[in-house]
């Protein structure tokens, strides 16, 4: 039950992230985001625990290749398939199908920098017993 305590709000916290961010950044979002977000930031915190030795860059950079990943997957679901039309990358240097692009993935591997600092740190904590 713990477990399933800890993903939920792991998945909260990565779905309003993911949201905050896009809205700050362009004003609007959508509720694909929030599901995006949640699944990235549960799929980041396995991979920085399985990264732990490597360095913040080697994480930093698997981490943006994770979130690509899911941009791209609902990307392909959204706005091709459902033709939602949730974000369009298509005049952005180097897109891939107007739904990934070098320049966002950059964004990403930056944005996993605190994020695989902070759960390196949370890693490390003890737990009191009985919690």
């Amino acid at each position: 039950m713990k477990k399933i305590g800890k993903r939920s709000l792991l998945f909260c916290s990565g779905a309003a992230g993911y949201c905050l961010l896009e809205l700050m950044w362009r004003g609007r979002t959508h509720w694909s985001m929030a599901a995006a977000g949640g699944i990235s930031l549960l799929l980041l915190t396995g991979l920085f625990h399985r990264l732990r030795g490597f360095s913040l860059l080697v994480r930093s950079a698997a981490g943006g290749g994770v979130v690509t990943g899911v941009e791209l997957l609902f990307g392909l679901v959204f706005n091709r398939a459902l033709r939602l039309h949730v974000w369009d990358y298509s005049a952005v240097p180097g897109n891939f199908l107007g739904q990934i692009c070098p320049l966002y993935s950059a964004f990403w591997c930056l944005l996993c920098v605190p994020i695989a600092f902070l759960t390196e740190r949370a890693g490390r904590r003890k737990t009191l017993p009985g919690a």
